[in-house]
C-alpha cells in the first residue's frame, strides 16, 4: 500500500524545486546600484502617509519603499490575516505593521527592530493611532531579529522585508543597516525560527525579498531549513529589471 503522507511530501519539494527554478538571477551589480541610487534623507526629519493616517520619521528611522507597502497593503486587506493571531512585524522601523495589526484585532503583537529610536517610534505611532485596544497585547521589542523573544513566544504570523539588497549600496552604516546586510541575515532569520521553535501550528512567514538579493539562494536556503514555499505576490517596475516577490512560507515537517 501506497504511504499518502509520503506521497505529499515529495510532492511538496517537487513544488518547491519547480518555484525555485522558475526564480530569476539577482540582478548584474550596476543595475543593482541604478535602482538603489537615490540620495538618502534618511538622516532627516520626514512624514510618510499611509491609509490616512501620517507618520513622523525621525533621524535614522527607515522610510518604508515600495516593497514595504506590499506587505503592508497585504496586512490592510486581509491577505494574510491578523484577526486573533500572535504577530510579529520583524525590523518594525515607524511601526505601519504594527498600527495595521492593531486595527485589524491581532491578539498579540510584536513590534521589533536592532534600531532601538525605531522601536520608540513605532511604539509611539502605535500609542497614537491605535492606543489600547481590548483583546490585543502590544509588545515593542529592541531586538536583532528573535535574539530578546521570550522563550514562550508562539507565532502564528511573521513578516519581514530583510535588507538584503546584495551588493553594498553605501558607506553609511545607517543605509547599510536597511537596506544592503545580504543574505546572512535572512539565513539567520529562518534558523532562528527553527532553533526557537518560533512558528505555532499552522504558522506562517510572509518575506518579500527581489532579484537585487540573492533571491534563488534565499529561496533555497529556506527550502534546506524545512520550509515549503509559495509566491503570493510577483511586482515589477516600468523602466528596470526589478522583480520583487512576496513569499508565504510554513514549515514542512515532513522535510
Amino acid at each position: 500500500m501506497s504511504d499518502p503522507t509520503a506521497a505529499g511530501a515529495a510532492a511538496t519539494r517537487a513544488d518547491a524545486r519547480a518555484l525555485l527554478a522558475s526564480l530569476p538571477d539577482t540582478l548584474p551589480r550596476d543595475e543593482i546600484l541604478a535602482i538603489n541610487s537615490s540620495k538618502s534623507d534618511i538622516h532627516t526629519q520626514r512624514t510618510y502617509a499611509y491609509n490616512g493616517w501620517t507618520f513622523h520619521l525621525p533621524p535614522g528611522v527607515f522610510k518604508p519603499g515600495d516593497t514595504s507597502r506590499i506587505v503592508h497593503d497585504r496586512l490592510l486587506d486581509g491577505t494574510i490575516p491578523l484577526e486573533g493571531r500572535s504577530y510579529a512585524a520583524i525590523g518594525a522601523g515607524l511601526g505601519v505593521e504594527a498600527v495595521i495589526a492593531g486595527v485589524k484585532g491581532a491578539r498579540e503583537i510584536y513590534a521589533a527592530d536592532i534600531h532601538p529610536d525605531s522601536v520608540a517610534t513605532a511604539a509611539a505611532h502605535y500609542d497614537l493611532i491605535v492606543g489600547d485596544r481590548p483583546g490585543t497585547v502590544f509588545r515593542p521589542l529592541v531586538s536583532n531579529l528573535f535574539e530578546e523573544f521570550p522563550a514562550s513566544a508562539r507565532l502564528d504570523v511573521i513578516t519581514f522585508n530583510p535588507p538584503a539588497v546584495s551588493t553594498k549600496t553605501s558607506d553609511d552604516p545607517t543605509v547599510v543597516r536597511n537596506v544592503c546586510v545580504g543574505i546572512d541575515i535572512v539565513a539567520r532569520f529562518f534558523d532562528q525560527i527553527v532553533d526557537r521553535d518560533l512558528l505555532a501550528p499552522d504558522g506562517e512567514v510572509h518575506l518579500i525579498v527581489s532579484n537585487t538579493s540573492e533571491l534563488k539562494s534565499i529561496v533555497k536556503y529556506a527550502i534546506e531549513a524545512g520550509f515549503a514555499p509559495q509566491i503570493t505576490h510577483r511586482q515589477t517596475w516600468e523602466g528596470d529589471n526589478c522583480q520583487a516577490y512576496l513569499f508565504k512560507l510554513r514549515r514542512d515537517h515532513a522535510a
